[in-house]
């Protein structure tokens, strides 16, 4: 068990340690010996500053880089993409916008295991669905999205290193289209959500509902003839936009001026950790520094790296199934994840690594949302296996509790190998916490000024 470490507490025996870290194949072995010489000479206590400078090092090592600078947002995109993020006039039936599952409330999320979009009633953890259920995924958060490839769980929409974005239309998303992505994948993102009937488009009493689901054009279309009957709108596109009339726009525009919006409000890049990096040896805690210390010599870092904590890759970490699921299996009612976009079986059940800047904030966790809580969530990669094999629904709302699916040994002899044999007690979990505490940053507590007064077509406003 990974419950007792020794540490190294000095800068000069980093390298040694590092050097370990790198490729260390067995997670269940200490890799810390602190040598009497790392003793501060103040009661036998340890150097704050070499400890400080030991875990620059180490986040170093995993490439745990500070956030990249935020792209400019000209304020008239930003403007009208929060409008068009707060609008029910971009789905089906006028009854839900983007941020009906992405409430500032509950940290961009909506405090749900599975949203619940058209067709729903209330908001947040006490919205109920429609007779249609529950989408299947988890809404993820929004923040840091400009610093991300790889968007959706199963990465359907990317962006490479040139920026040219992949998405799930193919060649409906023409040449100039791309040309109007700003921001990489984020600026596509936002065109996927309104052609979906469970999210936004609904299944019946609209004209959007009725095209057919492979005619994205027609559906995005739809929606810039309604954006259109509004002069206000057309007024807020071109500002956004000079040079160009709304009757040369796209949906892309649409979609661009969303991501805009995302990224101008929803970045943060002000956590006790990014001061700490930028120097500051004092904006951690002593607890949040010791679990600093832990979380960058154990696997964790190896797949939750870089500025977002997220490799941009995808793993299987065996969570539980539950929900709809996305129409896979033998009842199709399981979701092969990253194995839908890529067609290799090597991808069933990778979703892509969660980003852990404020993620205390974030619950519930997986890509179905079926860990409620941030430290089971942590304790889930201890013998990952059986927690499976003993999870139970009892914490979900009652409509989900009977949907757990029966697929953990599928799961299992899939999981990723980084796993295997992973296995730390209460102690390390607490001081993963304490890491975790440190990565949130205050002003993404309260993100009540980012919701607009009104919105031009003067539909109600999901708050």
């Amino acid at each position: 068990m990974l419950g007792t470490f020794t540490r190294i507490g000095t800068a000069t025996a980093a390298v040694a340690l590092l050097a370990a870290c790198s490729d260390h194949p067995d997670p269940t072995t200490p890799l810390r010996t602190a040598p009497s010489s790392a003793r501060a000479d103040r009661g036998g206590g340890e150097d704050p500053t070499a400890t400080a400078a030991l875990v620059r090092q180490l986040a170093a090592s995993r490439g745990i880089v500070a956030m990249p600078r935020k792209p400019h947002v000209r304020e008239e995109l930003v403007r009208l993409g929060q409008a068009l993020a707060f609008d029910k006039i971009l789905s089906g039936n006028r009854d839900v916008s983007c941020m009906t599952c992405h409430l500032p409330s509950y940290a961009t999320g909506d405090g749900k295991s599975l949203s619940v979009g058209a067709g729903g009633t209330g908001l947040g953890p006490s919205r109920q669905p429609p007779a249609g259920g529950f989408i299947p995924r988890n809404a993820p958060p929004l923040f840091n999205m400009a610093a991300m490839r790889n968007l959706f769980w199963d990465g359907r929409v990317s962006a490479d290193a040139h920026g040219q974005v992949s998405t799930p239309a193919g060649a409906q998303v023409t040449a100039a289209m791309q040309r109007v992505f700003e921001f990489g994948a984020i600026s596509a993102q936002p065109m996927f959500p309104v052609t979906s009937h469970a999210e936004m488009r609904g299944n019946a009493g609209n004209e959007l509902a009725a095209i057919s689901d492979d005619d994205l054009t027609a559906i995005w279309d739809g929606i810039m003839k309604r954006l259109g009957q509004i002069p206000e709108y057309r007024q807020m596109f071109e500002a956004a936009y000079p040079g160009t009339r709304f009757d040369d726009m796209t949906f892309a525009h649409a979609s661009n001026a969303i991501a805009g919006f995302i990224i101008d409000q929803y970045t943060f890049d002000n956590s006790p950790w990014d001061r700490f990096l930028a120097g500051n040896d004092r904006a951690l805690s002593a607890k949040q520094l010791d679990g600093a210390q832990t979380f960058l010599t154990l696997k964790c870092s190896i797949c939750h790296t870089g500025a977002t904590f997220s490799d941009e890759q995808f793993h299987n970490v065996a969570v539980p199934q539950i929900g709809p699921g996305e129409g896979d299996g033998a009842d199709g009612h399981d979701d092969f994840g990253r194995m839908r976009v890529t067609g290799n079986a090597a991808d069933r059940y990778r979703f892509r690594t969660t980003p852990l800047r404020n993620v205390e904030l974030t619950a519930p966790y997986g890509h179905d949302g079926s860990v409620t809580m941030l430290r089971a969530f942590i304790d889930h990669y201890s013998e990952s296996d059986l927690k499976l094999q003993s999870y139970t629904t009892s914490l979900l709302v009652p409509a989900l509790q009977t949907t757990l699916l029966g697929n953990a040994s599928a799961l299992l002899a899939a999981r990723d190998t980084l796993l295997q044999g992973v296995a730390f007690d209460d102690t390390i979990t607490d001081k993963l916490m304490q890491y975790m505490s440190a990565l949130t940053d205050d002003a993404a507590r309260d993100l009540s000024h980012t919701v607009p007064k009104h919105v031009p077509s003067r539909l109600s406003i999901d708050r």
